[in-house]
């Protein structure tokens, strides 16, 4: 099968599992670990990098195989990754780094030469558009996947921007809403370019857990009252996201996830989902609690209380493994806009929710369609 090129925005964690995990599967013939090892002919060898960008100096100029080992990266090692001959380009910063972080050492954050206030010259925003644009183009990117940190709205929305001139499907791996979008959907469409979004699913983790339980309440007639999820973790994500502004749409994407899933959604206060704490010596580890109270047979009370530990970044790479095989269906197929099946199983804020069984009928029956 041709190869699938594909650039990457962000090269934190989840960018080093991902690279890491390829290579991990690569000669490899069993599916271990991955819900599809052959996905309507591609395997994840299939998968190739040709550009990245980031904004810290430690990692841009290098190569991708070293950047991605970089600190502040503190995933678990599961692959040593050859020369890539891929050099990691600066990227366009604007709310890509919350304030906050810079107050940090640098063992735990960024490093920048610069700080941008939120007031961006137009005449650089275009130029560093024109730049990124013709780099997508140069390397022939066919699909561009998104690793920003949360809360990055206008950088989001500058990345997909130059998407759309360079004509690149994308993955929205974060809670800005783009495929769900009604305008941005309208506009990759228009263009036949496909989107997959927004906000990754991990492949057990906090959301679909929680997901899963609550429809298991919903379909064996209990009545779920009250929930929470609360979640740990000692990487640069966990870090970022102790700056509250910048959790608006985290909160909302994995709160309407797990709401998706009853017939009478939950009252506000009766339901908290979302980032607790950064405990630093977690590194990429989450830590996750659980609690569910609700009323069963004859009004009986009933309590779930659930804790998941999960390396975080890894957690995501086999998703984003089969996202990338089926936009590139997508690609080859002429399909453009949101993709709903693969949005659906893939992401937390699709545009459509289905409970994850309907959704994974979807997924593939999406992988058997023909061209």
């Amino acid at each position: 099968m041709k190869k699938i090129r594909v650039g990457i925005i962000g090269v934190g964690n989840c960018a080093s599992s991902l690279i890491q995990g390829i290579e991990y599967y690569r000669g490899k013939s069993e599916a271990i670990g991955l819900m599809h090892f052959d996905l309507a002919g591609y395997k994840p060898s299939d998968i190739e990098f040709v550009t990245a960008f980031d904004i810290d100096k430690r990692k841009v100029n290098k190569d991708l195989s070293e950047a991605i080992f970089e600190r502040p990266n503190c995933t678990k090692k599961i692959a040593d990754v050859p020369l890539m001959n891929v050099e990691v380009e600066l990227g366009f910063l604007l709310d890509g780094v919350a304030r906050h972080m810079l107050n940090y050492p640098e063992e735990r954050t960024f490093v920048i030469d610069e700080y941008l206030d939120d007031f961006v010259p137009e005449e650089k925003a275009v130029a560093e558009k024109q730049r990124i644009v013709e780099t997508l183009k140069e390397k022939a990117v066919e699909v561009l996947i998104n690793y920003l940190p949360v809360g990055s709205q206008k950088a989001v929305e500058f990345y997909m921007e130059c998407a759309l001139e360079a004509s690149c499907a994308v993955i929205n791996c974060i809670p800005v809403f783009i495929a769900s979008n009604s305008e941005w959907e309208k506009r990759f469409k228009e263009k036949g370019i496909p989107i997959i979004g927004d906000d990754i699913k991990s492949q057990v983790g906090a959301t679909i857990t929680h997901r899963v339980l609550t429809k298991l309440f919903e379909d064996r007639g209990v009545k779920l009252e009250r929930t929470y999820q609360l979640n740990t973790g000692g990487n640069t994500d966990f870090l970022n996201m102790l700056n509250r502004d910048r959790l608006a749409s985290k909160k909302i994407s994995k709160t309407q996830s797990v709401q998706s899933q009853l017939s009478t959604p939950l009252a506000p206060e009766n339901i908290h989902i979302g980032p607790s704490d950064y405990v630093p010596w977690q590194k990429d580890n989450k830590v996750c609690f659980i609690r569910m109270e609700g009323s069963g047979f004859a009004d009986v009370p009933l309590n779930l209380e659930l804790r998941l530990s999960v390396e975080d970044s890894p957690n995501s790479a086999g998703v984003a493994i089969d996202a990338i095989r089926c936009i590139r269906l997508a690609l080859d197929r002429k399909i453009g806009g949101t993709l709903i099946a693969p949005s659906s199983y893939f992401m937390k804020s699709p545009p459509v929710q289905y409970p994850d069984s309907e959704a994974k009928i979807m997924v593939e029956e999406f992988i058997k369609e023909k061209l």
